[in-house]
C-alpha cells in the first residue's frame, strides 16, 4: 500500500514538473493562432478558431525556406565535423596515456568553463584580422560560422567521447592491428561503430545548441540571405512594436525541426551520457 502511494505521489510530482516545463510551449502554440486583440485579451485562453494565416505571414516575413536551408547547412556540417574531429581526438588522448595527453584533455575540459560572452569581442577582432590580412572570409560566411561552431562545441564532445572510449577493449584494436588494419582503419572499422550511443548523444546536444544559437550568428552573419532561422525571428521584434502572433508562429516553426529530431533520437541520449560522462 505504501509503495503504491509513493508511486502515485512521484507520478503527480513528475506530472507537475512536466506541466511547468511545457507551459511556455503551450502558450506559444495557442497564441500563434490568435489575432492581436484576442492575444492581449487572454494569453492563456484557447483561440476562437485555428487558422494558419499567421503561419503563412510569418514564413513570408522570415523568408522561412531560405533561413531553414541556411540553418540546416550550418548545423549539419558543424555537427558532422564535431563528431569526426572530437571522436578521433578523444580516441588518441585515451590511447596515448601520457602527461601531454592528460594536459591536452584537461585543457579541453577547462575551456568548457569559459563563458562565450567573455570571448566574443576578442573573437570578432581576431576573425576580422584574419579576413583583412590573410584574406580568408571568416565573417559573413557560413563556413566561418561553422569553423567557430566547431571550435566552441568540440570541448564537450571530446569530454563525452573520452569517457566512453575508456570502455572499449584495447584487445579489439590490437587484434585488428595484427590482421593488418591501419590506425585509421582500426578507428573507423572497429572503434567508431562501438561509439553509436555517445555519437547520437553528441549529435543531439549539438543540434539543439547550434540550431537555437542566436548570439554567434548575429555577430558573424550580416547579409539577410545568410541568416539562420533564429536570426530571422528578429523581424518580428521592432524598436517600438512587436507582432506577437506572428512571432509566436515563427518561433513554433523554428522549434519544430529540432523537436522532430529529438523525438527520433532521444532514446540514445541517456545511454550515451550514462555510459560516457560518468566513467
Amino acid at each position: 500500500m505504501m509503495k503504491k502511494t509513493g508511486k502515485w505521489l512521484l507520478d503527480i510530482v513528475l506530472l507537475l514538473f512536466a506541466i511547468v516545463f511545457l507551459s511556455p510551449v503551450f502558450i506559444m502554440l495557442i497564441n500563434s493562432f490568435k489575432d492581436r486583440a484576442e492575444l492581449y485579451e487572454n494569453a492563456l485562453a484557447f483561440p476562437s478558431s485555428f487558422s494558419f494565416e499567421y503561419y503563412k505571414s510569418a514564413m513570408e516575413k522570415m523568408n522561412f525556406f531560405t533561413a531553414l536551408g541556411n540553418s540546416l547547412y550550418v548545423t549539419v556540417v558543424s555537427v558532422i565535423l564535431v563528431i569526426v574531429l572530437a571522436s578521433m581526438t578523444a580516441w588518441m588522448l585515451v590511447r596515448t596515456d601520457n602527461k601531454l595527453s592528460k594536459i591536452i584533455f584537461f585543457t579541453f575540459v577547462a575551456t568548457m568553463l569559459i563563458p562565450f560572452q567573455t570571448l566574443m569581442m576578442p573573437l570578432m577582432q581576431v576573425m576580422d584580422w584574419i579576413r583583412s590580412n590573410l584574406h580568408i572570409p571568416m565573417l559573413n560566411t557560413h563556413e566561418g560560422l561553422i569553423y567557430m561552431n566547431v571550435g566552441f562545441t568540440s570541448s564537450m564532445a571530446v569530454f563525452l567521447y573520452h569517457g566512453f572510449i575508456k570502455s572499449v577493449p584495447v584487445a579489439l584494436e590490437e587484434a585488428a592491428t595484427l590482421d593488418g588494419c591501419s590506425k585509421l582503419g582500426v578507428f573507423w572499422r572497429i572503434v567508431f561503430p562501438l561509439l553509436k550511443n555517445i555519437t547520437v548523444t553528441v549529435a543531439i546536444l549539438n543540434v539543439i545548441a547550434l540550431w537555437n544559437d542566436y548570439l554567434l550568428p548575429s555577430l558573424t552573419l550580416s547579409d539577410k540571405g545568410l541568416r539562420t532561422i533564429p536570426l530571422s525571428t528578429f523581424y518580428f521584434f521592432g524598436e517600438f512594436t512587436i507582432v506577437w502572433n506572428q512571432a509566436m508562429a515563427g518561433l513554433t516553426l523554428t522549434i519544430i525541426p529540432v523537436v522532430i529530431f529529438y523525438i527520433f533520437a532521444q532514446k540514445y541520449i541517456i545511454k550515451g551520457i550514462a555510459a560516457g560522462a560518468v566513467k
